[in-house]
């Protein structure tokens, strides 16, 4: 039989850890395969030899974007004509759909089968993209149930693998280990503050939430904080922030899954680290802030009655979303109060989601994959 050959591209880091994870799953099921492409170290590991380092794809920002835009398409261009002369049995596009989703197109007119792995937000907003989705690819593999749902409406071929991140993370976490590890005391209620990753969110978010945990102490005057940040550039922008506040709060270099581990309930704001707190189960309440033309821009364009991963998973509203004027530190510290001692219909619902999500993601990819390949 001939050797099996997958393409994949992925263009940032966490498309890194979902292409090796798939890969290592392809190996197991099907030893005799050659992995050709784009990744990163982890997929190189797995043994993609890449054709040009990922982070070259890794663009975020419309003004990088432009910037870049020549580069990108030349990429595009040399990495379609590669592609093409090397036949893959099946391309396999991680995430990235504004790079990548042109690429199946093209490929698939070429009569080279096509998956794209992790759905563009497609059924929240800009849900034109749909057509050009059931045009570009064979197959969809998706994280989340609803998204199968909105293509299976839709008349694109799609399977629910789960997310690899309900496989990684335990059904039941460790409080007292994560609070030893963190060297935090095991006999008061802990907190974590999570106002995001980026400079942006930090910026609008992170005095708010400090604000908020002021008023959450007032109401329990025994509470700790925790605060991972996200890189030593967060680091600086949340230490400016707590000069001249008295907070008993440790601030963290990452290790954001340790401080899930160990608290008792989390502010937190909108995106995938609210998946991390529901896997964790960890009551929580949402915040988040854009630029008021942006919220406006948004509310038109997004189709969803909720913003929060966790709601949108529930399909109801599970975790209260403070958004924009309504995200103030009185409204977060009322809210969140209550949680700390009492989130179990919170908690019960993410334990229900957790399962749900628990069915062994790469594997399933994988078979999926083979199976469009005609190998399974």
């Amino acid at each position: 039989m001939k050797r099996l050959r997958i393409a994949l591209v992925a263009g940032e880091a966490s498309g890194d850890i979902l292409g090796s994870g798939l890969m290592q799953a392809l190996k197991a099921a099907h030893p005799d395969v050659e992995f050709i492409g784009v990744g990163g170290p982890l997929m190189e590991a797995q043994g993609l030899a890449s054709y040009f380092p990922m982070e070259r794809l890794s663009v975020m920002g419309l003004v990088e974007v432009l910037g870049r835009l020549p580069e990108l398409l030349s990429r595009r261009k040399r990495l379609l004509k590669t592609l093409i002369e090397q036949r893959p049995d099946v391309f396999i596009g991680i995430d990235a759909p504004d790079f990548n989703l042109d690429l199946e197109l093209k490929l698939r007119r070429a009569g080279i089968r096509t998956a794209h792995y992790v759905s563009p937000s497609v059924w929240a907003w800009r849900q034109g993209r749909v057509h050009k989705i059931r045009e570009a690819c064979d197959l969809m593999l998706t994280l989340f149930p609803f998204e199968a749902q909105f293509y299976d409406q839709h008349q694109v071929q799609v399977r629910f693998v789960g997310h690899p991140l309900a496989d990684a993370i335990p059904l039941v976490a460790d409080r007292e280990a994560a609070r030893a590890a963190l060297d935090l005391p095991q006999d008061c209620p802990v907190v974590a503050l999570m106002p995001g990753s980026r400079g942006g969110e930090v910026g609008r978010l992170g005095e708010l939430f400090l604000d908020a945990a002021e008023r959450l102490r007032a109401l329990r005057p025994g509470l700790r904080f925790v605060l991972p940040a996200a890189s030593p550039a967060r680091r600086q922008q949340l230490e400016q922030m707590l000069a001249g506040r008295d907070l008993p709060l440790t601030l963290l270099d990452g290790r954001s899954h340790e401080a899930l581990a160990a608290c008792d309930a989390v502010l937190i704001a909108s995106g995938t680290a609210t998946l991390e707190a529901l896997l964790y189960k960890r009551p929580m309440v949402v915040g988040y802030s854009v630029a008021p033309m942006t919220y406006r821009i948004l509310k038109r364009m997004v189709k969803t009655p909720y913003v929060s991963l966790p709601n949108l998973l529930a399909q109801r509203l599970l975790v209260p979303e403070l958004l924009q004027e309504a995200a103030t530190p009185e409204a977060m510290a009322q809210l969140l109060c209550p949680l700390i001692d009492s989130g179990a219909v919170q908690t019960e619902g993410f334990d229900m989601i957790h399962r749900a999500l628990r069915r062994d993601a790469s594997a399933q990819a994988a078979e999926a994959v083979l199976q469009l390949a005609g190998r399974n």
